[in-house]
């Protein structure tokens, strides 16, 4: 069975509507709660064409750190996916508010609106899940493989990528 949302197939989570996803909703903002992780982490999952809007508005509300972005392929043949866990960091915090956001793709058309504009710290980030999965994060202003060679074929942590039989190495001394 096939979620609406996501085109990716359903499964059980605990979809609770946390704090963060009732003041998103206030706004009017498309999101999809999926509970919260083991440190009670909210978790939401947001679709492509609306990254850019969730993202700003998260800024606003003091999301002003973006502690990691990471992508993984969530099947052969699937969707792939990029995570990325935002933090409010304020003067006087002792536990400071975190939130994770998760955007499915579809594998033929990975492409995301870049967040590099808002979070000047996703550039290498970014960079890398297009190096190693070829998510194609839009409108980010150097994206280019950064682990890789340019001259690679294909994307290496794809679950159906076929290595190569010979392995060159370049540069040696």
């Amino acid at each position: 069975m096939l979620n609406t949302y996501t085109d990716t197939p359903t499964r059980k989570t605990n979809e609770v509507q946390g704090r963060l996803s009732a003041w998103l909703a206030k706004h009017k903002l498309a999101h999809r709660p999926l509970g919260s992780d083991y440190q009670g982490i909210e978790t939401l999952q947001i679709k492509s064409e609306d990254r850019a809007s969730v993202a700003v508005a998260l800024y606003v509300y003091g999301f002003n750190y973006l502690r990691s972005q990471c992508a993984y392929d969530v099947a052969p043949g699937g969707s792939l996916a990029s995570v990325y866990h935002l933090t409010n960091i304020q003067d006087d915090a002792d536990q400071p508010e975190e939130i994770c956001i998760k955007v499915f793709v579809p594998r033929k058309n990975p492409r995301i609106p870049s967040i590099f504009w808002i979070w000047k710290s996703a550039d290498f980030q970014e960079r890398e899940s297009y190096d190693m999965l070829g998510i194609l994060h839009e409108s980010h202003p150097r994206l280019k493989r950064i682990l890789m060679p340019e001259s690679w074929i294909g994307w290496p942590l794809r679950k159906d990528y076929i290595t190569p039989n010979f392995y060159e190495i370049q540069d040696a001394h």
